[in-house]
């Protein structure tokens, strides 16, 4: 008890202090989260990803790994999600909103956070990866998935992946160390990048409280159960196979990787149902709001959730 205690305190408590902060700021006063998004989205996030991947000493080859590994469990899981959709009755557009809940983590306001608390430099590196790729897959798999839940085909909604800054500042970052034009890590510009990237953190995570203020959860909390087990029971699991299966060299890498696959449900998921299944409701509720209450459940029970998987992770008993 002593050790999950502590686990608590160094890694997962200050995540939920600074979230709190944000929620309970968004309950005492009118606060729009897109601004501080925006902020994150086109400056903070990509500054981030190319200074942790511009200077990351992970291998390629590891780099390679973590890439292929997120794709296999995104393909997994989308399977999963699929069958165990249909067992439980659910239908169109409902039956996208939970594919889309099960696949998809919140790898950057809160994943980004825990693994740096948890594992530090190199859990950070890490998720950082994991966030840039699954980036990708949201808004080309993400749209595909939110998209057929309105019976269109999405493909413009897939042109977004080409105005995502993560994508360039991953390419420009990949390329620079290809090139050997990475500059000294002291210089001016890098511990700019660094500051700036630095920021996004504490601003990720007020943000999330802040969304999690604004859900509305109370007309589909029934609802959401298969999804959150999907989210919080199956993907670890799933991530854990994933990650034995493609033989890390380095083992926080490896425990990084499942703890990545454990976070609870990502709010882009919402933004995509919003924008492609509109006001479709299922059974009278709005796939929006069933989506929200998912983010918001596995939100709250991946604190306690989270900290025994740390604890497990931590002490290598699995990897």
């Amino acid at each position: 008890m002593a050790d999950l205690l502590d686990i608590f305190a160094s890694a997962v408590g200050p995540i939920v202090a600074i979230a709190g902060v944000g929620y309970v700021l968004a309950t005492v006063r009118e606060i729009d989260p897109e601004p501080l998004n925006t902020a994150v989205v086109y400056v903070l996030a990509p500054a981030l990803v190319f200074h942790s991947l511009a200077t990351t000493r992970l291998e390629a080859s590891t780099l390679l790994r973590v890439a292929v590994g997120i794709g296999v469990f995104t393909a997994v899981m989308w399977m999963i999600a699929e069958l165990a959709g249909r067992a439980v009755g659910e239908e169109e557009p409902a039956l996208s909103a939970l594919v889309l809940v099960a696949i998809f983590t919140n790898s950057g306001n809160l994943g980004i956070p825990v693994s740096d608390f948890a594992f530090g430099e190199v859990g950070r590196q890490t998720a950082v990866l994991f966030l840039s790729v699954q980036s990708v897959l949201m808004y080309t798999v993400g749209v595909y998935v939110a998209s057929r839940s309105s019976g269109s085909a999405g493909l413009e909604g897939v042109r977004r992946v080409f105005y995502i800054p993560l994508v360039y500042a991953v390419v420009a970052a990949l390329g620079a160390r290809a090139l050997d034009l990475i500059p000294p890590a002291d210089t001016a510009a890098m511990e700019t990048l660094q500051l700036v990237g630095d920021a996004s953190i504490p601003l990720m995570l007020l943000i999330l409280g802040i969304q999690l203020a604004r859900s509305n959860t109370a007309a589909a909390v029934s609802r959401a159960w298969p999804a959150t087990a999907l989210k919080l029971g199956v993907a670890p699991v799933v991530g854990l196979g994933v990650a034995l299966a493609l033989g890390f060299q380095n083992p926080t890498v490896a425990r990084v990787f499942v703890l990545e696959t454990a976070m609870p449900a990502a709010v882009t998921p919402l933004i995509l149902v919003i924008e492609f299944a509109g006001s479709a409701r299922s059974d009278g509720v709005l796939v929006s709001e069933y989506v929200s209450t998912c983010v918001f459940l596995t939100t709250l029970l991946a604190i306690p959730a989270l900290t025994v998987l740390i604890a497990i992770l931590q002490s290598g008993i699995v990897i």
